[in-house]
């Protein structure tokens, strides 16, 4: 398609980025096709975005880290805060398993296999033998984790040429097979730390994710609203973590210190916050010796 094409998709999109994306995103799916064809399925992918349906969404997949991950109405979308917390569980993964080389390391609530597959593949090559069982309670993220688990391996099977990666169903550490309480070495997740009473006030995009996975139940212990899965989650955390053990919680900046408070309780060594690199309080790391 030519340059003016492009132009005027962008005035159109209100965004030149996008429309390129778009366009790219028919060369990706349609190549060798005719211009007819490539014009109607173009048409089919702005249709979607202009009735407000995210990007990432309409392109079927994202970017996270080194991964090109699957992404649809099952997950939420990858964004950048995450990869913080990949970056800041990597920071401790070393001192949780010192010389060793076989990390056994838990993704609670994976969504789409984000964290987890981050984890494994780059992990690869400081940890040859690390291990990672991702968790969700939701059977449609799960599926989505497979399909991104797949195309990490690339057809093949665990080991030298894909990632150690094992998925599991269920609530939180209740997803765990018994055999690997007191033996977790990192332990991460990005659980939902929205409040009902937020849900109406977000980007009505934003309103297009899984609400389940956005919005935390009731019952936080603290007190405060959205931290009900972060408590439930650090309050298990000391009954699987191994002695060194070290748990990262993706949080919302006002949680900070409702965070660091149910570190304590659990109880967890040395509870701190990371932030992000916006500067905003975003990541709780506790645990260690």
């Amino acid at each position: 398609m030519t340059g003016d094409t492009r132009r005027a998709l962008g005035l159109e999109l209100g965004s030149d980025a996008e429309a390129r994306w778009l366009l790219e995103e028919v060369d990706r799916r349609h190549p060798g096709a005719s211009e007819e064809h490539r014009h109607f399925a173009l048409r089919a992918l702005v249709e979607r975005r202009l009735a407000g349906v995210p990007l990432q969404y309409v392109l079927g997949h994202w970017a996270f880290r080194q991964l090109d991950l699957v992404v649809d109405h099952r997950v939420l979308i990858p964004r950048p805060e995450t990869e913080q917390v990949v970056e800041v569980a990597f920071g401790v993964l070393g001192s949780a398993v010192g010389s060793r080389s076989d990390p056994l390391v838990v993704d609670l609530g994976t969504g789409s296999g984000a964290i987890a597959l981050a984890l494994a593949t780059e992990g690869r090559g400081r940890w040859p033998g690390i291990e990672v069982w991702a968790t969700d309670v939701d059977a449609d993220a799960l599926e989505v984790a497979a399909l991104n688990l797949a195309r990490a391996r690339g057809g093949s099977p665990p080991g030298p040429t894909g990632p150690a990666v094992t998925l599991s169903r269920g609530g939180w550490w209740h997803a765990l097979p018994g055999a690997l309480r007191g033996r977790v070495d990192l332990a991460v997740s990005n659980p939902p730390y929205v409040a009902e009473h937020e849900w109406p006030e977000l980007d009505p995009e934003v309103r297009l994710e899984p609400y389940g996975a956005l919005v935390a139940g009731r019952g936080s212990v603290t007190g405060v609203p959205g931290m009900a899965a972060v408590e439930e989650i650090v309050a298990g955390a000391p009954a699987w973590l191994a002695d060194r053990g070290m748990l990262v919680v993706e949080i919302a900046p006002h949680q900070a210190a409702a965070a660091l408070d149910a570190a304590r309780r659990a109880p967890l060594g040395d509870p701190r916050i990371e932030r992000d690199l916006a500067g905003r309080d975003r990541v709780l790391v506790a645990g260690g010796p």
